[in-house]
């Protein structure tokens, strides 16, 4: 079986371009990122619920905890969040604000479909193969993000046992799937030992 491809960084700038013509730009760009910046699956990303997410207090969480009904494997999960998913999070949470109280609840879902329900993971799916395909993007799918997530700390000289904790894999071969390696990288490896 094929994997998705891994997103280089024009590609990812061509799509949030693309996102941001889209209706429902700041949504499909926080769905993006959450997979780009966090290595979330699609299932955890229908998951959320504002609470996962924002505190009592309005704020922004630095670390999410997914419960075992939010991940695959059905284990805890640990999810830091950057600088710049963080920021990406506070603009989406406020564009919520403008919502009905009832809807900006906690137990509300974070990403909202069309009718205002949570995403299924299938339909979420389907966004991201819609968004890639406007972007002239082939062989991405909803598992891209998370790809270059894994792929990016991979290339940062960042630990495989961080990463693996980091993708919620229980096992490091699963990790060592995801990580793509080009002729480029191979390249500035050997040139490393001049």
């Amino acid at each position: 079986m094929k994997q998705a491809k891994v997103l280089t960084a024009n590609e990812m700038k061509r799509l949030l371009a693309v996102v941001a013509q889209e209706r429902h730009a700041d949504r499909n760009r926080l769905i993006l990122m959450l997979s780009y910046l966090a290595g979330l699956r699609v299932g955890e990303i229908a998951s959320l619920r504002i609470g996962d997410v924002v505190d009592r207090d309005g704020n922004v969480k630095d670390v999410v905890y997914l419960n075992p009904a939010q991940t695959k494997g059905a284990f805890h999960r640990t999810v830091f969040l950057n600088a710049k998913l963080r920021k990406e999070l506070e603009r989406y949470v406020k564009s919520l604000s403008a919502l009905p109280a009832p809807l900006t609840t906690p137990d509300q879902p974070l990403i909202r479909s069309q009718k205002g329900g949570p995403f299924s993971a299938n339909s979420l799916c389907q966004l991201f193969s819609h968004l890639y395909r406007k972007a002239g993007i082939e062989g991405a799918s909803s598992h891209s993000g998370r790809r270059s997530f894994i792929t990016k700390l991979a290339h940062s000289a960042v630990s495989a046992k961080v990463i693996m904790e980091l993708a919620g894999h229980r096992h490091l071969a699963t990790t060592q799937r995801y990580i793509d390696v080009n002729d480029e990288m191979k390249r500035s490896a050997v040139e490393l030992l001049s």
